[in-house]
């Protein structure tokens, strides 16, 4: 191996944590991984990496040595990028919030990936706020408000929000007129988030104040699509983003209530990590997200407002 994949193999050990999972990425044996990072910490006198049975990390001087390799190869990239003749290459991380992805991203990724040959998608899901470093993430797309992060954010637009109940969860205990008239008759669905630690409450923009409701609720859930499936079954009020309930909406399963006194819109955000030189094919795909966003937003009964 030349020095160049001796810095990628490097790198993708320390974000992976793993030998085996960063000799798999470069389609190597992980015999030769750590064949290869021994020799590279004898050529450089210093130890690089931590090696436990569970995990690997690295040193003090390993971290300062991976940074500088980051810098190093997406220079390389982008030079390359730049004359035109190499098109951008290599494996692209990222994590998505919920049912983002299949909403507003997986439609028209064929599209972009049949442009980009050499470009591959590696994707998960999720809403906790993860180390893009350490779990090796290229960049992050979340709802919600955010926790300080030092990480470099770029808004994306607001999805609008509709609270929803079922036809039988109506029957059974009325249509609300307000939200006044929720406590003391009505229940929620309740979600746990695991950014907060806690069951969110019902939130509902009143005079252009937001203003929280607390329901009781007897069954919390912490995924979306279980939040919709015990709506749906009946158990109680939910919040969802209005283009999640499109379709329950279209077929009766679910009705909008209280559509004077919405929740707040939810703001979409792009984060990537703070101080990274942001290689080719990562540029490509984050330019192509808020392409994605911007032309959600001026499509006619649109779903996403910025």
């Amino acid at each position: 191996m030349d020095r160049l994949d001796v810095m990628r193999l490097f790198m993708r050990i320390v974000e992976c944590g793993s030998f085996t999972r960063a000799a798999a990425d470069m389609d190597l044996p992980r015999s030769t991984a750590t064949d290869v990072i021994r020799a590279l910490e004898i050529r450089l006198g210093v130890r690089l990496l931590h090696r436990t049975t569970r995990q690997v990390s690295a040193t003090p001087e390993g971290e300062t040595y991976y940074h500088r390799c980051r810098d190093i190869v997406a220079d390389i990239e982008d030079a390359e990028a730049s004359l035109g003749t190499i098109r951008p290459r290599g494996v692209v991380r990222i994590d998505v919030h919920g049912t983002l992805a299949r909403h507003f991203l997986l439609p028209a990724l064929p599209a972009l990936l049949a442009t980009y040959p050499d470009i591959e998608l590696h994707m998960s899901e999720g809403d906790r706020l993860v180390d893009p470093v350490r779990e090796g993430m290229d960049c992050l797309l979340r709802v919600g408000e955010l926790r300080d992060s030092d990480m470099t954010v770029r808004s994306l637009g607001f999805l609008d929000e509709v609270t929803l109940a079922s036809p039988a969860y109506l029957e059974k205990h009325g249509t609300p007129a307000h939200p006044d008239g929720l406590p003391g008759g009505h229940v929620m669905v309740g979600f746990q988030s695991s950014l907060r630690g806690r069951i969110l409450p019902l939130e509902f923009m009143i005079d252009g104040k937001v203003r929280e409701v607390a329901l009781p609720s007897r069954m919390a859930v912490n995924a979306a699509e279980s939040y919709i499936a015990a709506a749906r079954a009946g158990m109680g009020l939910i919040q969802i983003p209005r283009y999640h309930a499109e379709h329950d909406l279209r077929n009766g399963a679910l009705v909008e209530i209280l559509k004077t006194c919405p929740p707040s819109p939810s703001p979409v955000s792009l984060l990537s990590p703070h101080n990274r030189q942001m290689s080719p094919r990562v540029r490509v795909f984050i330019d192509w997200v808020v392409e994605r966003f911007r032309s959600s937003a001026d499509r006619p009964n649109r779903t996403l407002q910025s």
